[in-house]
């Protein structure tokens, strides 16, 4: 009967014999039909448009008058096949059942009408499967970004194949600013600016925070709300630097949020967790957006994190900061923190990084920054003077 069916189903002829058989055979013959059938298709590589029109007709035919074990079989074993016309992925996507993320995953084609029938299911775990796939139109993408959905967003921000411009962009950045998941991806995408990640700066991992410091090296931002405040204030930037290098390496961190609260007019929890933030990172934004220098502002660092066998890198990645950010954009950082700028503002040609580093001029390494040595070693002194 298997090599019938094979021989019989190469062409899908003749039809009106299955038609028989299916009128006549009942359930079960109609389960084997849609099997035998299925499987000779997908056995047939790349049919011609005749032969494909012919078996939608079959399986048409085939699909509703079949047991349901049956159609999610004949459906799985359809949707390995070459090629599907959109009625084929339509039948595949209707009743593969559980199968339906693998095949989204692993079909090579699918048409936009399958794609936006998903989609107007609010089918979420099948839609962040299409969010993920690199060949979506516009008019799809366009629906995927209307779904208030955190999976859809998490996947259309790990798409290396969608770039992240105009209103693409904009969503990209909104949904960072909610979903931590959201930011991360972003983080690790060479194709987003990772300044417009700036709200999201406490929830990213040590290594994106100091990404998003790097994006604002070399360029120009609009003037911060909060650059009045550092104006308004009297401490000089020497005395900031001495109080928080005292705070710290006495350990009284709660003592550096009440200061810090009152320096910078953030809130005291997110102060608290600049205090106890051991990166760093979030400390070098208040300390260069109050003008500190690399030296004093490693002094001050140097105290406040803990980086072990890491930390003359790290002190080179802040030193190098120190000289590349100016404190007007650490200031629009603070600013973005407390939610009053609009970071899209940064995508206006004016306010792209002027300069790009040059790959032929090497970093300066740790082992021979003049700025990191000079800074250990009052380390080491201030260490010397306690001791004694």
């Amino acid at each position: 009967m298997s090599r019938w069916f094979r021989q019989k189903m190469l062409g899908f002829q003749p039809y009106e014999t299955f038609q028989l058989l299916i009128e006549t055979g009942g359930v079960d013959r109609t389960n084997t039909l849609l099997i035998a059938a299925c499987d000779a298709y997908a056995r047939r590589g790349k049919p011609t448009v005749p032969e494909m029109e012919q078996f939608e007709v079959l399986a048409a035919r085939l699909f509703p008058t079949a047991g349901p074990q049956a159609r999610a079989k004949g459906a799985a074993i359809l949707g390995r096949a070459e090629l599907l016309s959109p009625a084929l992925e339509r039948l595949v996507v209707e009743n593969i059942g559980e199968d339906l993320i693998p095949f989204l995953e692993g079909a090579a084609d699918l048409s936009d009408q399958t794609m936006l029938d998903i989609i107007a299911r609010y089918d979420v775990p099948a839609c962040a499967t299409l969010a993920s796939r690199p060949d979506l139109s516009n008019v799809v993408l366009a629906k995927l970004f209307q779904m208030n959905s955190r999976k859809v967003y998490r996947a259309l921000a790990a798409n290396i194949h969608i770039t992240p411009r105009g209103a693409y962009l904009s969503a990209l950045a909104r949904s960072a600013q909610m979903d931590h998941l959201v930011a991360e991806a972003l983080g690790r995408r060479d194709d987003f600016d990772a300044a417009l990640l700036a709200p999201a700066f406490f929830d990213l991992s040590d290594a994106h925070r100091v990404k998003v410091i790097q994006a604002f090296a070399n360029r120009t931002t609009p003037t911060a709300p909060i650059s009045r405040t550092i104006e308004q204030l009297s401490v000089a930037s020497g005395e900031l630097t001495k109080a928080l290098m005292k705070l710290f390496s006495e350990n009284r961190r709660p003592e550096v949020t009440r200061l810090l609260a009152q320096i910078t007019g953030l809130d005291e929890v997110r102060c608290g967790q600049i205090a106890h933030d051991v990166t760093g990172a979030s400390l070098f934004v208040i300390l260069r957006a109050f003008g500190s220098t690399a030296y004093d502002g490693l002094k001050v660092l140097i105290h406040a994190t803990s980086h072990d066998s890491e930390r003359s890198r790290t002190l080179a990645d802040f030193a190098t900061l120190f000289g590349a950010v100016s404190s007007e954009s650490m200031a629009y950082l603070m600013s973005a923190w407390r939610g009053e700028v609009n970071l899209l503002e940064l995508s206006k040609p004016q306010h792209q990084p002027f300069t790009q580093t040059s790959k032929r001029t090497p970093a300066m390494s740790p082992a021979h920054n003049p700025v990191v040595e000079q800074a250990i070693e009052a380390l080491a002194k201030i260490g010397v003077r306690r001791a004694g």
